[in-house]
């Protein structure tokens, strides 16, 4: 392995977007999930639901601080590593980050300061309204960010100018391209389930702990909830998205089946080792056909394999393979954790099912785990691109010596190493603290409530 600068930057930019993403698919989730408390505790006047808000709020500003802070560092990145590609392509997706500023988190930071200092100084109805509209800008940042990098996916509405440079001709085009929409979708309802996972967790830990009883009961009904509802949209969601790469991009589909040979009926690759010299799965376990099924396809359309593209056109096929399958195995645990969850829910024993609330403890990483194997899979399968079938990622990468991309990248880890496990470690500290209660704890273990009712008339 050539360890020169591309390789060295390719890997600098990974390290640095999967720190950052870890956040803004927590605190998209979490600015939804505050609100909806918020709204709750004004509607009903029952204080469990503000002292829920009180406890993740804190949460919220200590991950939505840390995303903010290695956003930063990934936009210097353009310019100090992928100086080509943004000279490249900046006239088209420049726009998109610059209104992703402007409408996004201008809005968040105007209201930020009153959701986390105003709740004694502001009106009840001000506090609610800036709670809003700061969750409201984490969708519209999400809207903006996965406009451009689905616009890299799938290029559209542009033209090159006489100096070689791409410019947009159709801005239309380009935000609403052909992979946004479901992927949009995809990132909105991981960001919702990866918060969801996380209060299930806490609030099972809590519960677990004899903690807060009142307020992890909610916490988990609601947790629960989300999971059984949204869980099974997402694996919809992204057989859409799948679907949509099949049709633009057929290397990347090839990659993550498995497919090495081009044919009619593909199988579904249910797991293998992929062996990129000789050009096969080594211990494949496959179901014959029903790959071209799960594509939408019929019993004789022909399903490109990888044998269909040059190798310098394939993407990395071993990590886009394995990615695809921890994001659906992670996907599947989160369908089976919100129907087992809402099956003891409806029998009444939520509040007392120790084996489901340990298991909640346990998989309360996994939103985590799937959103970077997604990202893995989205950013290594669009290889050997950076725009996918225009700008090669070799074309793309600044003309810097190795020695200083390795510098900067291992000043990146050891710098990260502590402020971000610092972090970490401070937000674990105060969710194994609980939420504060003020009500008396009730004297028996039995629930206060039954099924999909809802949180409201159980808190």
């Amino acid at each position: 392995m050539d360890w020169d600068a591309l390789l060295l930057s390719r890997l600098q930019f990974a390290f640095t977007i999967g720190f950052h993403i870890i956040f803004p698919a927590f605190t998209i989730g979490l600015a939804s999930f505050l609100a909806v408390l918020e709204g709750l505790w004004l509607f009903t006047k029952k204080p469990v639901f503000k002292n829920l808000y009180l406890f993740w709020v804190k949460i919220f500003a200590l991950s939505f601080g840390m995303g903010v802070v290695s956003g930063v560092v990934m936009s210097y990145q353009f310019g100090t590593n992928w100086s080509v590609f943004a000279s490249q392509v900046g006239s088209v997706i420049g726009p998109l980050l610059g209104y992703e500023v402007l409408t996004a988190f201008f809005l968040e930071a105007s209201f930020l300061g009153i959701m986390l200092f105003g709740w004694k100084r502001v009106g009840p109805g001000l506090h609610f309204a800036s709670t809003c509209i700061v969750a409201v800008g984490t969708l519209i940042s999400a809207f903006w960010i996965l406009s451009a990098n689905s616009w890299m996916q799938t290029p559209q509405g542009y033209e090159f100018a006489p100096d070689g440079t791409m410019v947009a001709t159709d801005f239309a085009q380009v935000i609403f391209n052909p992979s946004f929409p479901s992927r949009f979708v995809h990132m909105v309802l991981a960001a919702y389930l990866t918060t969801a996972m996380v209060v299930g967790g806490a609030s099972a830990f809590a519960l677990l702990a004899g903690k807060s009883k009142t307020e992890s009961g909610t916490s988990l009904r609601m947790a629960v909830l989300m999971m059984a509802i949204v869980a099974p949209l997402q694996i919809l969601a992204g057989h859409e998205s799948g679907i949509v790469a099949g049709e633009h991009q057929p290397a990347k589909v090839a990659a993550l089946e498995g497919w090495w040979t081009t044919r009619t009926q593909q199988p579904t690759v249910l797991i293998g080792w992929p062996d990129e010299e000789a050009q096969k799965n080594h211990v494949e376990v496959a179901v014959p056909g029903l790959g071209s099924a799960v594509n939408n396809t019929g019993p004789d359309e022909v399903l490109p394999g990888l044998d269909s593209f040059a190798p310098a056109d394939r993407p990395p096929v071993w990590i886009t393979f394995w990615a695809f399958r921890v994001m659906v195995a992670m996907s599947l645990i989160m369908v089976a954790l919100g129907l087992w969850g809402a099956v003891i829910w409806l029998m009444g024993r939520l509040d007392r099912a120790k084996w489901f609330q340990r298991a909640a403890v346990l998989a309360a990483p996994s939103g985590f785990v799937a959103v970077l194997a997604g990202w893995i899979l989205a950013e290594v399968g669009r290889q050997p691109y950076v725009v996918y079938g225009v700008l090669r990622t070799a074309d793309a990468v600044a003309p810097v010596e190795a020695g200083a991309v390795a510098t900067s990248l291992l000043f990146f880890i050891v710098s990260y190493a502590i402020v971000f496990s610092a972090g970490a470690l401070y937000i674990l500290r105060l969710i194994a603290k609980g939420p504060e209660s003020d009500e008396p704890e009730p004297k028996s273990n039995e629930p206060p409530g039954t099924p999909l009712g809802a949180a409201v008339r159980e808190a």
